[in-house]
């Protein structure tokens, strides 16, 4: 039997109770390796959440985190998260619209990430 195909996109949000720094830009700095490890964690409960309680039947959804950026005067961040999804072939086919209402609903409107805010109209879901 075929390996089942793995479908590469991007999560991108805003993170609005995060203020930017320089060290969020170095990957070898404490900060970014601390905020990095909340980001992967909150990333990947919440894609575990979507296995569990939602209509998708997406597998294996991993997220690599690859960078944060700022906005508005650096009192923002900007996350961009890679994931991958896993699908079988019984599966639905990959759609990024129904991922996109699905973290919605799970992130309040997209207004909540764990203990961080986010900003309700920057989660976009490319691929």
């Amino acid at each position: 039997p075929l390996a089942p195909a793995v479908k590469n996109f991007t999560l991108n949000f805003t993170i609005t109770n995060l203020q930017f720094n320089a060290d969020l830009q170095n990957p070898n700095s404490r900060r970014f390796k601390s905020t990095e490890k909340v980001m992967y964690h909150y990333v990947s409960l919440k894609n575990n959440a979507l296995l569990r309680h939602s209509s998708l039947s997406i597998c294996h959804l991993l997220p690599s985190l690859a960078h944060f950026s700022y906005f508005h005067n650096r009192d923002d961040t900007g996350v961009d998260a890679m994931c991958s999804s896993r699908d079988e072939p019984s599966d639905p086919k990959f759609n990024r619209t129904t991922i996109y209402h699905e973290l919605s609903k799970m992130t309040n409107g997209i207004t909540q990430l764990g203990h961080y805010s986010l900003n309700s109209q920057s989660l976009y879901v490319n691929g």
